[in-house]
């Protein structure tokens, strides 16, 4: 294999950045390829722990890795940039202009050559384009709109504290991110009251809005409605069947006219890739903006094009339906493309990829946790619930965390985390 041979990596979510750091140690080091990973944001936090970061109950100073040093540290390269086209026939992808925090210019347009192409751009909430909703919306799909959430919440908070009156929070969507935001913003309302103000606990006003029948509709029924009862049982309003249809500063109006008032509204309904991936550089690409790939995961059209992880759409031989846009795909795919990238680029076909379902999981923050066993291993199929559930959630991040530093290092994170933990205040303030 040349050295020749350029690797690109394009975003450096939970998929992304596993391969580049797998790649980087294998090939990147040893002179084999040179391996560049692409990302408009300089640091990767694990995405399931964004609504912990916008209720302001984690500090990201332990858990976000910065993209510049951890390439340095793996054997490949970080290039800041927000890719918007694709020229296959020169084998190059667009980055667009950057600017400065004050707006001024910081770069130009810039082309990037590659010889093997990744796409892992992940998803963003879907918001079908309805009227209003990215105007007056939050949405928790990054770092950074889940910081500007929590600087909006604290804002809010302040001025519910100073006039006495309530702080009525509205969430659209009824998934997994959507019931866990309302959860973890209970619970730092509930940490809240022990720095002085304990009625500020009784001034959150949430409202949970679901189209479907019941929230969690992807869990079995049992945990949709344990998780909601729970929520109800917290002070939640949970509304079922709800069909938003837009929204403004005064929160979201129903199909029947009814307004949802709201001083703070989040979208967090439906999942699509990037909207510049449709149709970019004729790849094809499903209605959710996915680019469509093989078992592969390379695209039909071609070959030197991989996709992987939420931005991908991949149906599996034996399948009826596309696998889902979940962190647990997005690792098994990045593991699976890390193994056999390099024998490609030496001629060697890459073997069809199978998804293992482990199960899924979901935490109510200190409150409870759920899951579901997938169909392998003891028990599968199965539910887990309380201390177990939340020990297992917790794992999923812990096994990130080995797979970019290795267990010594990741083990050292850990304890500065925890001693984080008992410096400062559990939530943020300010």
């Amino acid at each position: 294999m040349s050295c020749a041979n350029r690797i690109v990596i394009v975003g450096g979510g939970i998929a992304g950045l596993k391969l580049a750091t797998r790649l980087g140690r294998t090939l990147g080091r040893a002179g084999a390829a040179r391996v560049t990973l692409v990302d408009s944001h300089p640091t990767h936090l694990w995405k399931p722990m964004l609504h912990t970061v916008a209720a302001g109950t984690r500090d990201v100073t332990h858990t976000q890795v910065t993209y510049l040093a951890h390439a340095c540290s793996n054997g490949f390269t970080y290039q800041a940039g927000r890719m918007c086209g694709l020229d296959r026939s020169r084998r190059e992808i667009v980055l667009g202009e950057m600017e400065a925090p004050d707006g001024s210019p910081l770069l130009g347009e810039r082309r990037v050559p590659y010889d093997a192409l990744v796409l892992a751009l992940g998803s963003q909430a879907d918001d079908a384009r309805l009227p209003g909703v990215r105007d007056v919306c939050h949405f928790i799909d990054s770092q950074p709109q889940a910081e500007a959430f929590n600087a909006a919440l604290r804002c809010e908070a302040l001025r519910s504290a100073v006039n006495d009156d309530a702080l009525r929070v509205v969430i659209a969507g009824g998934g997994a991110t959507g019931v866990e935001l309302a959860a973890e913003l209970s619970r730092t309302f509930a940490l809240a009251a022990g720095y002085g103000d304990p009625q500020i606990g009784e001034r959150l006003k949430l409202t949970l809005v679901e189209s479907g029948p019941r929230v969690l509709g992807a869990f079995p029924r049992d945990v949709s409605e344990a998780s909601q009862a729970r929520l109800e049982r917290l002070g939640f309003r949970v509304l079922t069947d709800t069909r938003i249809v837009c929204a403004d500063r005064d929160g979201f109006y129903r199909d029947d006219g009814q307004l949802i008032p709201g001083d703070l509204l989040v979208w967090a309904a439906g999942v699509k890739a990037p909207d510049f991936l449709q149709g970019i550089g004729g790849l094809m690409t499903n209605d959710a903006n996915q680019i469509v790939v093989r078992n592969t995961m390379q695209t039909a059209q071609d070959e030197r094009i991989f996709a992987l992880g939420d931005c991908a759409s991949l149906t599996p031989a034996q399948g009826e339906s596309a696998l889902p846009p979940t962190a647990q795909v997005a690792t098994q795919q990045a593991a699976h493309l890390g193994r056999h990238l390099g024998a490609w680029l030496e001629g060697r076909a890459i073997p069809p990829f199978a998804y293992r379902d482990p199960g899924a999981l979901v935490s109510l923050s200190g409150y409870n946790a759920f899951g579901t066993l997938g169909r392998f291993g003891f028990f599968k199929g199965g539910i887990v619930r309380g201390q177990f559930a939340q020990w297992s959630h917790a794992m999923l991040y812990r096994r990130h965390q080995h797979a970019l530093h290795g267990f010594a290092r990741a083990t050292v994170l850990l304890g500065a985390e925890k001693l984080g933990g008992l410096r400062g205040p559990r939530i943020r303030l300010a």
